[in-house]
């Protein structure tokens, strides 16, 4: 049994080691126009959600990769009414039945005042039962708010399969005036 867990524990390092993640650094507004852009060409109702939102953060990439146990990372900037407010960086911890890499586009919008300030005071996660939409014609219009809450993922490149659980854990830093 020791070595199976030794081969495993071997085989996530050396493929933790190999896959860059991202999260190593600042994220560019250009990037995050970017990333919005392709939302709404995604899913042209995302628009008059960017609009009606209280606040969102927009992770224009979070990079993950995983065998048995996975992680990934990514920065985005917050915006309250549409104003950049500050940026926020997310961690990704996952264990389970999974192999692969991938980068993927989150946003995550906030319905009122109260739901942004969790976030800002760094009171919210997303844990393993919360549910993310994909991002794809008319998808944004038939999603609801839970907890003041919606998130939607738009994938990039590569390829993850998992049966895992997990969470996502924030950091957010107010924007230096």
């Amino acid at each position: 049994m020791r070595s199976v867990v030794g081969w495993i524990a071997a085989a996530f390092l050396s493929f933790a080691v190999a896959v860059p993640v991202a999260g190593a650094g600042e994220v560019s507004s250009a990037d995050v126009k970017k990333t919005i852009a392709a939302f709404e060409f995604k899913d042209p109702t995302m628009k008059a959600r960017f609009k009606s939102a209280h606040g969102y953060v927009v992770f224009p990439t979070i990079g993950k990769g995983g065998l048995i146990v996975g992680g990934g990372a990514g920065d985005g900037q917050v915006f309250e009414r549409g104003r950049m407010i500050g940026t926020a960086d997310v961690t990704q911890i996952t264990v389970g039945l999974q192999a692969g890499v991938q980068e993927f586009s989150e946003v995550i919008f906030f319905q009122n005042k109260a739901a942004l300030d969790r976030f800002t005071a760094g009171k919210f996660e997303l844990s393993a039962n919360a549910s993310a939409v994909v991002a794809k014609a008319g998808a944004s219009g038939g999603a609801d708010y839970r907890d003041g809450v919606v998130v939607f993922t738009l994938a990039k490149e590569g390829v993850m399969l998992e049966a895992a659980v997990g969470g996502q854990k924030f950091n957010f830093h107010p924007k230096l005036k």
